[in-house]
């Protein structure tokens, strides 16, 4: 049975981006960059809008504000065009011009499912913020990760990644610290039907 990871990079107050800003908010270091790399292969999931927004990096669609990409960023697209991938879609249209890419059309949280206990490999979502809440409320979410980087966004920031998320518990399983900047805290999550204060009488 495979085992799905949500994988998310954010600002300290909880955004995926802020405008102005660059890849990892300019503040990778050596430590990180080399944990990226160690990686395990994995297959990743989106929908269309990271889809669309990814594979522009992919032909050198260089984000607003950038006059070119940094080696770091470069190197990020370029394992992502290797990998293999899965978009969620109902408006992209066959075939995908980015490679490796798999169209999907039906709903994504059914498709999971099956991907799931049909597969072996790590399943990992990129960015699709409303995929991985989709994904997460189903239950299917055996880990979940996230690497926090020392800017707040407030003034700036996009991409609000909590926002119409369930009440969820969250079980420590890994916690680390790259180049004396950036933590990393890993979860198992658990879904609640109610906060505690709140069970029934």
């Amino acid at each position: 049975m495979s085992e799905l990871l949500v994988d998310f990079i954010t600002s300290l107050d909880g955004h995926a981006s802020g405008e102005g800003w660059p890849g990892f908010w300019g503040l990778e270091g050596p430590e990180y960059l080399a944990w990226l790399g160690e990686q395990p292969e994995a297959t990743h999931l989106m929908g269309a809008n990271t889809y669309r927004q990814m594979s522009g990096f992919a032909a050198s669609e260089v984000p607003n504000g950038q006059d070119e990409f940094r080696p770091e960023e470069e190197a990020s697209v370029d394992e992502l065009t290797q990998a293999s991938k899965v978009v969620f879609s109902s408006s992209l249209q066959e075939p995908l011009t980015w490679a490796n890419s798999t169209l999907v059309r039906d709903d994504a949280v059914e498709a999971v499912r099956a991907m799931k206990s049909s597969g072996s490999g790590l399943l990992s979502t990129i960015g699709s913020l409303s995929l991985c809440r989709s994904l997460l409320r189903a239950g299917l979410v055996d880990r979940f990760r996230v690497v926090m980087f020392p800017v707040i966004t407030g003034a700036t920031g996009a991409e609000r990644i909590y926002d119409g998320y369930p009440d969820v518990a969250l079980e420590m399983i890994e916690h680390r610290i790259f180049d004396g900047r950036i933590q990393l805290v890993e979860y198992k999550p658990r879904v609640l039907e109610h906060p505690p204060l709140g069970a029934p009488a």
